[in-house]
């Protein structure tokens, strides 16, 4: 119960978007507009509860006041206010809030979370919200068939927080790859290869929960089941565990050596060969598939060596199981840059940070 100038501030912590979803579902038809949302770090990274797994660090502050009834809310019962007319401003919100989070020390599963109270700031301030063209039947709802007695009707036209948290995670996607890589005006990530070089940037980690990884999938536009699974990455116990480069070609998931299909079957293709035969031999496969002649390839390289674990060599930490491999991935993909492609990329920059810790 608050007075008309009254505000309620909530602690909250999920990366699950259900529940943002019905956390600011529940707050705005109860009658609370979300005024101002601050990230803070809450959690310590050795803590038992969330030590080597992709955990949030950091709480979500939500500033809730209660929203004033005015000539256009009235309005909009007769006029709706549609999603698509909102969406350019909740990205923005988002895209003003980035360096500020940044410089605030706030990285991988928190900068997602921490984009989500700007994006619900601007949605809730235009609640209620309609979609000016239908939302296509989600996959998950159409298999679930058993489940529908108990779910509310489905309406393509209804604008929800999650449009509104997808809108964000893509927003801090483009922001994101431009601190790791310097995109070309005629190239970017296609979308499979930046699910790959997200999830590393993301969870730091070759294992984390399938959910989180359905919301990163529709947020780059990648079908998971379709797309990733089986071919880059296998469903397991409630997780999505990402392949490298070997496991990949001894289950014949590989694609086109050309990255036709994705510039990471590309790159995969060539640390699989320097590898397993030489650097040599990776660059004479690259150059013979013509892919060296395509700018996606260079952002694909300079990303992945951006956010796979750097090896041994650069870091003196003996890695294991899953992790080693991806930072025997790293190594040979490290080697292939030395050989062939100082020009076009630059130096990664995290091997900066190992070096400044080792006395280098």
């Amino acid at each position: 119960m608050l007075k008309a100038n009254g505000l309620m501030t909530l602690m909250f912590t999920h990366k699950a978007t259900g529940a943002w979803d019905a956390l600011t579902t529940g707050l705005m038809e109860s009658g609370f507009v979300i005024t101002a949302s601050w990230p803070v770090n809450t959690e310590s990274g050795g803590g038992l509860h969330i030590k080597n797994k992709a955990a949030a660090k950091s709480t979500v502050l939500l500033v809730c006041r209660p929203k004033e009834e005015s000539g256009e809310d009235v309005a909009s019962q007769y006029s709706p206010v549609y999603w698509e007319d909102v969406e350019p401003r909740v990205a923005t919100a988002v895209r003003r809030r980035m360096d500020e989070f940044s410089e605030a020390g706030i990285g991988g599963v928190d900068l997602f979370l921490a984009s989500f109270g700007p994006a619900l700031e601007e949605f809730s301030r235009h609640w209620p919200l309609k979609r000016g063209t239908p939302r296509e039947l989600p996959a998950k709802r159409k298999r679930a068939r058993q489940q529908q007695l108990f779910e509310e009707e489905w309406d393509p036209y209804a604008a929800t927080p999650e449009d509104a948290l997808d809108a964000a995670r893509r927003e801090v996607q483009r922001w994101r790859l431009r601190q790791i890589a310097h995109p070309r005006p005629s190239a970017d990530l296609d979308p499979t290869t930046a699910f790959v070089v997200f999830s590393w940037d993301t969870f730091k980690a070759p294992v984390f929960p399938y959910d989180e990884a359905l919301h990163l999938a529709r947020s780059v536009g990648v079908d998971l089941d379709g797309d990733v699974v089986g071919r880059l990455a296998e469903k397991k116990s409630g997780n999505l565990r990402l392949w490298d480069s070997a496991e990949r070609a001894a289950k014949g998931a590989l694609g086109p050596t050309d990255g036709s299909r994705s510039m990471i079957d590309a790159i995969h293709h060539a640390a699989n060969v320097s590898r397993s035969r030489s650097v040599s031999a990776a660059r004479e496969l690259l150059g013979e598939s013509g892919v060296e002649g395509e700018a996606g390839f260079f952002v694909a390289l300079e990303a992945l060596l951006e956010v796979l674990p750097p090896s041994v060599r650069f870091t003196g930490v003996e890695l294991k199981g899953d992790v080693a491999a991806a930072a025997d991935d790293f190594e040979a993909l490290y080697s292939l840059y030395r050989l062939a492609y100082t020009e076009e990329i630059d130096e990664p920059a995290q091997l900066e940070l190992w070096k400044d810790w080792a006395g280098d």
